[in-house]
């Protein structure tokens, strides 16, 4: 069975996206990127090379990624094989999105809850 391997992003709408960012940055000592948002690399004793990431970002208030849910936020879960998860999901009856997004970044795919939240299903690039 497929399974989701962890979280891989976080994602939340805000009125003024930069000033919220900052707010982290300054007050929580998030390490912003050029982009906007940050990315935590997930190194440790038991995984000193950090391979492996969550990425933490907000987004306009106006923003339509999280379409066509009406929530505040989305979460991005990584998983070992995106279309195979999107399949296992569209077996199970899941409202999945048509489209999977091949990117640098990995491949992507999206299905939404049974109380409307869109999921964001992440297939990391070979080597992370």
């Amino acid at each position: 069975m497929q399974r989701v391997l962890g979280v891989g992003g976080i994602f939340f709408k805000a009125r003024d996206p930069a000033a919220l960012g900052a707010w982290y940055r300054d007050n929580l000592g998030v390490d912003l990127e050029s982009w906007g948002g940050a990315v935590f690399r997930w190194n440790g004793p038991e995984n000193p090379s950090g391979t492996g990431s969550t990425v933490w970002c907000p987004f306009k208030a106006d923003t339509k990624y999280f379409a066509p849910s009406d929530a505040p936020f989305m979460v991005n879960y990584r998983v070992a094989d995106a279309r195979a998860m999107i399949e296992h999901l569209r077996a199970n009856g899941c409202a999945v999105d048509d489209r999977i997004e091949e990117t640098e970044q990995g491949v992507f795919g999206w299905v939404m809850d049974p109380e409307g939240n869109r999921v964001e299903l992440w297939q990391a690039p070979k080597g992370q």
